[in-house]
């Protein structure tokens, strides 16, 4: 009498032929590459013109300076896109306080909860070589992140982003700003502050 291969072989057995036959190798899947060659189309080309009448969607972002911290040159700007006023900087602060401060702390010294709890050290801003960047080199780090810093981009919208650049920079200015650069008739008020 022939003997039964035990249940347990059989599932065995089927369930690897079962799972074998699961895998499908989408990474291997027919596809065209843009702007590359095909001889699946009469005219050789990959990429298909675009259909008369189409539309389309989404957000043109053209304003340069407003969305890249560039200018039309390349080089990062030292300037705002847009005027920066008392309520863009409490924006800035709002904004910093949120998703800065975890890392570069309140006062922008780079001993924030996180480091303290064992994450990189940034830099300080209110060193010489933090002060001397440019505005839109500053936006470019928020946007596309630097070093162990990720980019911001998705979770920061750009014009809280340059609120946080003004931010920033009342940061540096207030650790490191003299008697000088407060005007002549307010330097009586300090003075009577003490």
């Amino acid at each position: 009498m022939p003997r039964k291969p035990p249940i347990r072989l059989a599932a065995l057995i089927l369930a690897a032929l079962t799972l074998a036959a699961c895998r499908q190798d989408m990474h291997d899947q027919p596809r065209f590459i843009p702007l590359r060659p095909s001889g699946f189309f009469e005219d050789g080309r990959s990429e298909r013109p675009l259909i008369a009448g189409t539309v389309s969607r989404g957000h043109l972002n053209d304003d340069l300076a407003l969305y890249t911290g560039k200018g039309s040159d390349g080089k990062p700007l030292d300037t705002f896109p847009f005027p920066v006023t008392k309520d863009v900087v409490a924006r800035g602060q709002e904004r910093f306080n949120v998703y800065c401060s975890p890392c570069h702390d309140r006062t922008g010294n780079g001993d924030g909860m996180v480091v303290r709890r064992g994450f990189r050290h940034p830099p300080s801003y209110h060193t010489d070589q933090i002060r001397s960047l440019a505005n839109g080199f500053i936006f470019d780090v928020i946007t596309n992140g630097f070093g162990a810093m990720p980019d911001y981009s998705a979770q920061i919208p750009v014009r809280d982003r340059w609120a946080i650049v003004s931010y920033v920079r009342a940061l540096q200015l207030s650790q490191n700003a003299s008697v000088n650069d407060v005007p002549a008739e307010d330097r009586g008020k300090l003075e009577g502050a003490k």
